[in-house]
């Protein structure tokens, strides 16, 4: 049994929609805070379990049979917050007897900075819990920096604004990452992994080409100091980090194929 948590959010969702391409219905349960959110894929047979990171008890009979265990990370990065909701999602495991976590890391989990932190702390609790592990230190997703109306307003207006960064960013898609996972969750060969999550680097120069080529109008990239990135300016100091501009081959390994290029992404944004 495969059992899919954060099954009603942008990432689980994805992954439990395209487990179903995979495998039956009736080899995978989803854990969703309000199962009723759920009821696509309980419509399509799958088995839906209330659970919440909130509420431990709920946990340990959410994972009964789970021979995988899909560990999505929580998303509320409140100091404290992730990591004691991650520390019940760990020990449920433990006592749920879960033979195989996959867990979504993040991108300098080695040794990490600022909320992405948590998950450096998370890894290290999973490997002390001596459970077989496969972490997924997944990337940023593009689409949380190619938000639509940014994209419309730089078309609009013929300029794309953007503090420098100082190498290619290499995000990824959340529908790559999420058809990663799968591949990790039907697949043997992954005990004890770690795989770097990243897709092909890009420039805010680049998106501004690609949004002309789109577009069919002229947009110029204009660099601006770090005091007009507005709330890009949070997460300015991650994205300046190596590992940021430093490619990995895992993604496109476990997909199979490349992964989605720039200008399919703006295409996908532009559409709203």
């Amino acid at each position: 049994m495969i059992v899919v948590t954060g099954a009603t959010g942008r990432f689980g969702s994805v992954v439990a929609h395209d487990l179903l391409n995979r495998r039956p219905a009736n080899e995978l349960a989803v854990v969703a805070r309000t199962p009723a959110r759920a009821a696509a894929l309980a419509e399509r047979g799958v088995e839906v379990r209330q659970g919440d990171y909130d509420d431990p008890a709920s946990l340990e009979k959410a994972f009964a049979d789970a021979d995988t265990l899909l560990f999505v990370s929580g998303s509320d990065t409140t100091p404290g917050v992730r990591e004691r909701q991650h520390r019940a999602v760990v020990d449920a495991a433990v006592a749920a007897g879960v033979g195989h976590i996959v867990y979504t890391s993040a991108i300098t989990a080695e040794d990490a900075q600022s909320f992405l932190a948590d998950h450096t702390t998370t890894e290290r609790s999973i490997r002390a819990a001596g459970l077989t592990y496969t972490f997924l230190r997944n990337t940023f997703y593009t689409e949380e920096l190619l938000v639509p109306p940014m994209l419309a307003a730089a078309v609009e207006n013929g300029e794309l604004a953007a503090p420098a960064i100082g190498h290619p960013l290499v995000t990824a898609t959340i529908a790559d990452l999420a058809h990663a996972a799968s591949t990790v969750l039907t697949s043997p060969g992954h005990e004890n992994a770690v795989y770097e999550l990243r897709g092909p680097g890009w420039t805010y120069a680049e998106l501004a080409d690609t949004l002309a080529a789109v577009s069919g109008r002229p947009v110029r990239h204009r660099e601006v100091g770090d005091d007009e990135a507005g709330p890009m300016a949070f997460i300015l100091p991650l994205l300046r980090l190596e590992q940021f501009g430093t490619p990995a081959p895992d993604l496109e390994r476990l997909l199979g194929r490349p992964a989605t290029p720039l200008e399919q992404a703006v295409r996908a944004a532009l559409a709203g």
